[in-house]
């Protein structure tokens, strides 16, 4: 499948979108293709500094070079390998999601409760003997980075929140199904690290030349290296992928209200003000995986004319 076919299959919908997306799931995933290679981990990238305009002592650090991308989330299209060897519909969540802290665990408490049997393929396997849905059902004790931790809990090899082929409500995230049902941004009904990836924020406290300590925040790509050691291993993974470059738009813009999220409304208009800039003047560094698959468009588009 080329390129230029892989986006006309996303655009007709036929096939499911991403659990990032903001469109309806279908009943089942279309027959994968081959995936292409990865991009190499390490490859030039263009940055931009600037100060928080809510926040003189907030200094953001973005990765042009991921932002400018035309990375899209393509869970339940031919082009998602998934990241465990034969388990292709799981997408990114066969190992469930770990929970940040409370308010983490607080906001998805609220999530399920607002969750319906149209919306959760397993909700019955979160149910107690009386029928009510028990938080130590659709969670469990892990460790992570050696602390103890608590994680969404794993059915059936994947997420329990995964809604599997079959299903009539449609396969993926059982949370982010709800929250278009119900009107709202997915990204506050689901765990931190669901919505997030595969942006990746960094914060630290440094000192200027002036003595003064300012927040750095740093926002670039979850590559496959945000997983930490196992990450090497995964089966496959869509932000160096070609097959993951085909969106519509570049990633400031599709993931708009998650950057807000993440650096605020007054930070992300001014990110927004240099993207836009960046994009008239033209990028230096492009990501590698988003230059492959405009390749693979524009050639295939010659040669059709």
């Amino acid at each position: 499948m080329t390129a230029l076919e892989r986006r006309e299959l996303l655009a007709s919908g036929d096939v499911t979108v991403g659990a990032s997306a903001s469109g309806p799931t279908g009943l089942r995933p279309a027959a994968k293709i081959d995936p292409s290679p990865e991009v190499d981990l390490d490859f030039p990238r263009e940055w931009i500094e600037f100060v928080d305009p809510a926040n003189q002592e907030h200094t953001i650090v973005a990765d042009l070079t991921w932002l400018l991308s035309r990375w899209t989330c393509v869970f339940g299209t031919p082009a998602c390998q998934g990241i465990i060897e034969g388990r292709p519909d799981d997408g990114c969540c066969s190992h469930g999601a770990f929970l940040c802290d409370d308010d983490d665990r607080k906001k998805l408490q609220k999530a399920v409760k607002m969750l319906t049997p149209q919306d959760w393929q397993l909700m019955d396997e979160a149910r107690d003997a009386s029928g009510k849905v028990r938080k130590k059902h659709y969670l469990e004790e892990d460790e992570l980075d050696d602390e103890p931790a608590i994680r969404t809990r794993r059915y059936d090899g994947a997420c329990i929140f995964l809604n599997r082929p079959g299903f009539a409500g449609g396969i993926g995230c059982a949370l982010h199904s709800m929250a278009l049902r119900t009107g709202l941004e997915p990204l506050t009904v689901k765990p931190e690290v669901c919505w997030q990836l595969p942006i990746r924020r960094t914060q630290d406290w440094v000192e200027r030349p002036d003595g003064e300590e300012i927040l750095r925040t740093v926002i670039t790509e979850y590559d496959r290296r945000g997983w930490g050691p196992g990450g090497e291993d995964l089966h496959w993974y869509c932000s160096g992928s070609p097959d993951a470059h085909v969106g519509s738009r570049p990633v400031w813009q599709s993931y708009a209200p998650e950057l807000v999220e993440l650096i605020g409304q007054p930070a992300y208009d001014e990110l927004a003000r240099h993207c836009k800039r960046r994009e008239g003047l033209g990028l230096i560094a492009i990501h590698p995986a988003t230059m492959v698959a405009d390749e693979r468009t524009h050639g295939n588009t010659q040669r059709d004319n």
